[in-house]
């Protein structure tokens, strides 16, 4: 039989047919797993598996191939930083969902997901939610980024997520697609999934008031269908977007704006930060390309160079 993964919460995984049945599956002994990535975790969600039943009555199973991916997201595993850790695999699409404020979602932290998201081809989406509750300051900020992200190509959406005339565009988008859904603790992703899929009953709350920032109320990777079609994957809040594998030649590649002038630099290993003929700090200096998105660039890169 075969059937995709939902969810994982360690030894066990909540398998669904495509007819719908659902199903638990475990690995029994050791599972080779084509063109297999050293990972914490051997199966991620979104995962196509082929399985034998163990138990037909109370619908166990035993895992025995999973199938080749046809892309994945990887992040540093959150147990231990020289490990990866598969995100969830088969993605048409990955979403951030932010916030200006209430929490806040910095820059760098959108900029490392989508860098992210390019360097395992899969097509990045932001949405800002809780617009609602922004002063004049955070608004600015919101129109601000909004602009940035837009001019680099990525499609920016503006939410509350308990309005459903503002989530609308949104369902639209994710019709008929997988998506994995990504952000920080507290910036109502769990609110805007229930919104997405009535009666789904994901546990929220509320932002600390003494700390600003979100609690954790997901624990696991898991997938859920939606009501029209297509599929949402809620992870755990992340602090975090640690980057793998990533090598200091290859990162202009994951910024779209620089990637579309970087081929008019004078030499082709350039890596724009102070060599002549610069086609990305010409760029720069003429505002075609952020200045806050040239310092994510930096920031990044910096990361990249202490780490070899």
């Amino acid at each position: 039989m075969q059937g995709v993964v939902y969810k994982s919460t360690g030894s066990w995984y909540h398998v669904k047919e495509q007819d719908g049945t659902s199903w638990q599956a475990r690995i029994k002994g050791k599972l080779r797993i084509d063109g297999e990535i050293s990972s914490t975790n051997p199966i991620a969600v979104g995962d196509v598996i082929d399985f034998e039943a163990d138990d037909e009555q109370v619908k166990t199973g035993i895992i025995s191939q999973v199938r080749p991916r046809e892309n994945y997201i990887i992040r540093v595993s959150p147990h231990n930083r020289n490990q990866k850790h598969i995100i969830a695999s088969n993605l048409d699409r990955a979403l951030v969902v932010a916030t200006i404020a209430s929490p806040r979602t910095s820059m760098g932290f959108i900029d490392r997901f989508l860098v992210t998201a390019e360097a395992y081809h899969v097509p990045a989406t932001i949405v800002f939610n809780k617009v609602d509750v922004l002063n004049d300051k955070h608004r600015a900020t919101l129109e601000e980024w909004t602009g940035i992200y837009a001019r680099a190509g990525y499609k920016v959406h503006h939410i509350v997520a308990l309005q459903p005339e503002t989530v609308a565009p949104l369902l639209d988008d994710l019709a008929g697609k997988t998506t994995l859904f990504s952000g920080h603790s507290g910036v109502g992703k769990s609110t805007l999934i229930n919104q997405l899929i009535p009666d789904i009953g994901l546990r929220t709350q509320e932002v600390s008031d003494w700390s600003g920032k979100g609690q954790h109320t997901t624990t696991f990777a898991e997938m859920f269908d939606l009501p029209d079609g297509g599929r949402i994957i809620d992870t755990p809040g992340v602090k975090e977007f640690g980057l793998i594998d990533m090598e200091k030649e290859e990162l202009a590649h994951y910024f779209p704006e620089m990637r579309r002038v970087m081929n008019d630099c004078r030499f082709n290993n350039c890596l724009h930060i102070n060599e002549p003929g610069c086609a990305v700090k010409d760029a720069l200096n003429e505002g075609v390309i952020s200045v806050d998105r040239y310092a994510s660039y930096m920031t990044i890169m910096d990361t990249i160079e202490k780490k070899w």
